[in-house]
């Protein structure tokens, strides 16, 4: 199966017409937290003409949209995102209000619409939800997936985890000593494995965590920052968490959290596309459903820096569960958060192919199962 979406080679024309030659454009940003904006412009000769910027947020008064639009006209179309909400921030009314609308989500939807950035409704999302996995195979079959996601092989997808057997999952660039008490781990039967994207350590059991990754063509995050990614790629989760009854919201970089404490944390990991083109994002998360926060500490290593750089003492005031949040059982959860997904995007039940089980299966032997790999960084 193949993405219908513009090839890399068309996306990168189309981006450079829309910097130096003339060309309308548009571009839809969700103000993570807020409202949507949708921004539709000309660009000529190098720069913003006939911007028109609409969307579902509330601002006052009336005048302030035509201020907003007069800011960037003319506006080069090279200027960022921060550059673009300078200019509409020093045009805006002193009196202005914006609810649910920023000067920087303006900015970063100016600059998603010249980068052609595809929308969450362009593609046909497909779920796989299988069997409990091994641990290692769950770090291949993130892999493989996004691979082919950005190989145009695979439609984008959203992948909830089921775990096989306890175990904690160490960031790429994570010292395997520092992170991990071998004495704690071989105590509670715990397996280490270490994934390719950054963050942190994650401590896993099979019915006490709720982790889910989201397979997505590069376009998607396109003219959005590296941290405004993690955000966009969020935003769906804080509303199904909102269905539940429960008031979230992204903590930057790459935390979801709750007036009661933590509840999520996320990774992300960049793959190129075939000969060096655009590609796909990997972007997974880990929620806690249950913990037990005494056997965490036995297994994991985690310093007093951390504590304090979190604001908190104690690693069990870190995290609040979502089952003593929702009073769901955990498939309940997982079911709503699924709904939620296929109700904004659409969602259509999918699998992993037999050649891509095959490839993560050969990437468990020589790459995540293997002591180089988990001990690369010791």
């Amino acid at each position: 199966m193949y993405v219908s979406v513009r090839m890399p080679e068309q996306r990168a024309r189309d981006a450079y017409s829309a910097l130096e030659g003339n060309e309308a454009v548009h571009g839809e940003y969700k103000v993570p937290g807020g409202k949507l904006v949708v921004v539709d412009l000309d660009v000529e000769d190098g720069v913003l003409r006939n911007v028109r910027v609409a969307g579902d947020f509330f601002l006052e008064p009336d005048e302030a949209l035509l201020s907003i639009n007069a800011a960037l006209e003319g506006s080069p179309a090279s200027t960022d995102a921060a550059g673009l909400a300078a200019r509409i921030t020093a045009a805006l009314p002193e009196s202005t209000v914006m609810l649910g609308l920023t000067a920087e989500g303006v900015g970063t939807a100016v600059r998603r619409a010249l980068a052609h950035a595809t929308e969450w409704s362009d593609y046909d999302w497909q779920l796989v939800h299988r069997e409990p996995q091994a641990p290692a195979l769950h770090m291949a079959l993130d892999e493989v997936i996004t691979a082919e996601v950005a190989a145009g092989r695979r439609a984008p997808t959203l992948r909830v985890w089921e775990w096989a057997s306890p175990a904690v999952v160490i960031g790429s660039f994570q010292s395997l000593r520092n992170e991990v008490d071998p004495e704690g781990a071989a105590k509670h039967g715990i397996t280490v494995v270490r994934r390719i994207s950054g963050g942190g350590a994650m401590f896993v059991e099979p019915m006490s965590t709720i982790t889910y990754s989201l397979s997505v063509p590069e376009s998607l995050v396109s003219g959005l920052s590296f941290a405004d990614s993690y955000a966009y790629l969020d935003d769906w989760v804080l509303g199904a968490l909102g269905d539940m009854g429960i008031r979230a919201w992204y903590q930057p970089l790459n935390d979801i959290a709750t007036e009661a404490g933590k509840i999520a944390g996320a990774a992300q990991k960049r793959v190129v596309g075939p000969d060096g083109g655009p590609g796909a994002v990997l972007h997974h998360v880990t929620m806690s459903y249950d913990i037990d926060a005494d056997k965490m500490l036995e297994v994991l290593r985690i310093g007093k820096e951390k504590m304090s750089d979190k604001g908190t003492r104690s690693a069990k005031k870190r995290v609040d569960p979502l089952r003593r949040q929702t009073g769901l059982a955990r498939e309940q959860v997982i079911e709503n958060m699924v709904a939620s997904f296929r109700s904004r995007y659409g969602l259509t039940t999918g699998d992993i192919t037999a050649e891509e089980m095959a490839r993560a299966e050969e990437l468990v032997r020589t790459k995540f199962a293997t002591e180089e790999w988990t001990a690369r960084v010791p």
